[in-house]
C-alpha cells in the first residue's frame, strides 16, 4: 500500500497546512532579510575598498619611484605576515577565540561589483589614474590585501571556503601600477545563528498553539460522527455537548433536535405498529378458527394455505415497518457460530448449506443478524437448492452468499430490494413469499452501518455480498 504523506484527518490537515504556511513564510521572511543583507554588507564594502585603496594610492602618488616600492614592498611583506585574503592566523594547536557564532545562507551574487568598485576608484582617485578590477588568477601573483570590512563576518566565509579573490590595478599617473587584493563572501549573507533559534523557537510555539486550536475544531466534529454514526446502531444516543465555537455549537444543536425529532417519531410509530399488530392479529385469529370449524370442506386446506401467507406477510410487514426500533443491544457476536447455527436448522430442513471461513468476533445486534443471514440463505435455497456460504474477515467483515440459481437480469439487481417487489420470470418461484426478505436483509445491513448487494456470478448463479464494518474500538 502506497503510503500518503499528507493527513487524512481534518485535525493533521489543519496542523501541517498551518505549519508550512507558517514555515514559508518566515522562509521567505528569511531570504529578504538575508538579500537586504548581503546588499547592506556589499554596499558598505564597497565603499570601504574604495577610501582604504583611494587613501593608500593618494599617499603612494607623491613619493619617488625608489622610495615608492619600497613601501609597496612593505605592505605587501606585512600583509603576508598579517595572513593575507582576511584569513585570520592561529597558534598551532589552537582554536579561534570565542565569539559571535553565525549562520551562512546562500543567494546568488549580486550584480555589478565590479563595475560599482571600479566607478567609485576612478571617483575618488580622479581623471589621472586608471583602474581595473578583475578576478584573482591562479598563480595569485604578489599584492597589497586590503583588510575586509564586517571581519567576523568574512572570516566566518572565508572559513568555510566561500569566497572570491579580487584584484585591483591602480596605474599612476607617471605609468606606475599597484595591485591591491580584495576578499568577498561568495554569495551569501552571514546572519547570527539566534536569529534560526528564535525562527525555530517560532515555529515550535506555533505548533504547539495550532496543536491545541486545531484539536478544539476536530474533537466537536469527531464526536458528532460517532454521533452520527451511531443514529443506525443506537436508537437513543447520548445528547451532544454544545461547546466550542458558535458554528461548533450550532451544529451540535441542531444534531441534538433532529435526535429529539426522531426519537419522538420512533416513539409514536410503535405505539401505532403495536395497534396495528393487535388489530391485524385478531381478525386473522377469528378466520383461522373458521377455517379449521370446516372440517372436510375442499376449501379448508386452500383457505389455510392463504391464511398462512396473511400471516407471514402481516409478521415480514411489522418487521420491516419496525426497523432499527427493535430494542435489541449492541453485543459480541461469533458470526462463524452463528451461520452454524442457521446451517443446522436448514439442515433439519432438508436443505444443503456449506460454511468456509473464519472471522473475530463482531458487534452488532445478534437477532437482527441472524434475521439477516437466515432471509440470505433462504432465499439461495429457494432459487438455487443450496447456499454457499464464505466468510472474509479484515477491517470489515464481508459474508458471500452463493447459489447454483439462474441469476437475475442485471436490471433487477436493485429492484429486488424494493418492499413487496416479487421477480417471477427470471428466479422459477414456486410460490410463497412476500417480497420482503432482501429489503429486511439490507436495512439489518444499513443498521449496522454496512451494505449489501446482489451480483451475477461468471456462468451461471448469484451472489449476495454482505460488508459490515467494524465498530470504532473493536
Amino acid at each position: 500500500m502506497r503510503a500518503r504523506l499528507w493527513p487524512q484527518s481534518l485535525f493533521g490537515r489543519l496542523l501541517a497546512a498551518s505549519v508550512i504556511a507558517v514555515v514559508l513564510a518566515h522562509a521567505a521572511s528569511l531570504l529578504l532579510i538575508a538579500q537586504e543583507r548581503e546588499h547592506f554588507i556589499l554596499q558598505g564594502s564597497v565603499r570601504e575598498w574604495t577610501r582604504r585603496i583611494a587613501d593608500t594610492t593618494l599617499m603612494l602618488a607623491p613619493l619617488p619611484p625608489a622610495a615608492r616600492a619600497q613601501a609597496l614592498s612593505e605592505l605587501t611583506l606585512s600583509a603576508a605576515g598579517r595572513v593575507p585574503h582576511g584569513m585570520h592566523h592561529y597558534p598551532p594547536g589552537g582554536s579561534p577565540p570565542p565569539g559571535p557564532a553565525f549562520g551562512f545562507l546562500p543567494l546568488p551574487l549580486l550584480p555589478g561589483f565590479e563595475s560599482t568598485l571600479q566607478q567609485q576608484l576612478r571617483a575618488a582617485l580622479g581623471a589621472g589614474y586608471a583602474v581595473e578590477v578583475h578576478a584573482t588568477p591562479e598563480p595569485a601573483p604578489p599584492a597589497v590585501a586590503v583588510p575586509v570590512p564586517f571581519f567576523e563576518a568574512h572570516e566566518f566565509a572565508a572559513r568555510l571556503g566561500h569566497v572570491l579573490r579580487y584584484d585591483v590595478l591602480v596605474r599612476f599617473p607617471d605609468g606606475d601600477t599597484v595591485t591591491y587584493r580584495l576578499t568577498r563572501i561568495a554569495g551569501g549573507a552571514v546572519l547570527p545563528r539566534n536569529l534560526f533559534l528564535s525562527l525555530i523557537l517560532l515555529v515550535l510555539l506555533l505548533v504547539v498553539v495550532l496543536y491545541v486550536t486545531a484539536r478544539s475544531i476536530t474533537r466537536p466534529l469527531s464526536q458528532l460522527a460517532r454521533a452520527a454514526d451511531s443514529v443506525g446502531r443506537d436508537v437513543r444516543p447520548a445528547q451532544l455537548p454544545e461547546r466550542g465555537a458558535r458554528e461548533l455549537r450550532e451544529a451540535a444543536r441542531a444534531f441534538n433536535t433532529m435526535q429529539d425529532r426522531l426519537r419522538r417519531y420512533l416513539d409514536s410509530r410503535s405505539r401505532v405498529l403495536a395497534a396495528m399488530s393487535h388489530d391485524l392479529k385478531t381478525p386473522l385469529t377469528r378466520l383461522r378458527l373458521q377455517v379449521e370449524a370446516l372440517d372436510g370442506h375442499p376449501m379448508q386446506a386452500r383457505m389455510g394455505r392463504e391464511l398462512d401467507e396473511m400471516e407471514s406477510m402481516v409478521h415480514e410487514a411489522l418487521a420491516l415497518f419496525r426497523g432499527i426500533d427493535d430494542g435489541e443491544p449492541l453485543t459480541s457476536v461469533d458470526v462463524r457460530a452463528l451461520l452454524e447455527t442457521i446451517r443446522c436448522e436448514c439442515a433439519l430442513l432438508g436443505a444443503e448449506v456449506t460454511v468456509s471461513g473464519g472471522a473475530q468476533p463482531l458487534y452488532a445486534k445478534p437477532q437482527a443478524l441472524k434475521r439477516c443471514l437466515t432471509n440470505l440463505i433462504a432465499n439461495a435455497i429457494k432459487f438455487g437448492g443450496r447456499a454457499e456460504v464464505l466468510l472474509e474477515d479484515g477491517p470489515q467483515l464481508q459474508v458471500r452468499v452463493r447459489d447454483p440459481g439462474p441469476g437475475i437480469p442485471a436490471a433487477e439487481l436493485e429492484r429486488v430490494f424494493e418492499p413487496f417487489y416479487r421477480l417471477e420470470s427470471s428466479r422459477n418461484r414456486d410460490g410463497g413469499g412476500s417480497g420482503l426478505g432482501l429489503t429486511i436483509a439490507r436495512d439489518i445491513a444499513q443498521a449496522h452501518g454496512g451494505t449489501l448487494v446482489l451480483q451475477n456470478m461468471p456462468g451461471a448463479g448469484l451472489e449476495a455480498l454482505l460488508t459490515l464494518p467494524r465498530a470504532r474500538g473493536t
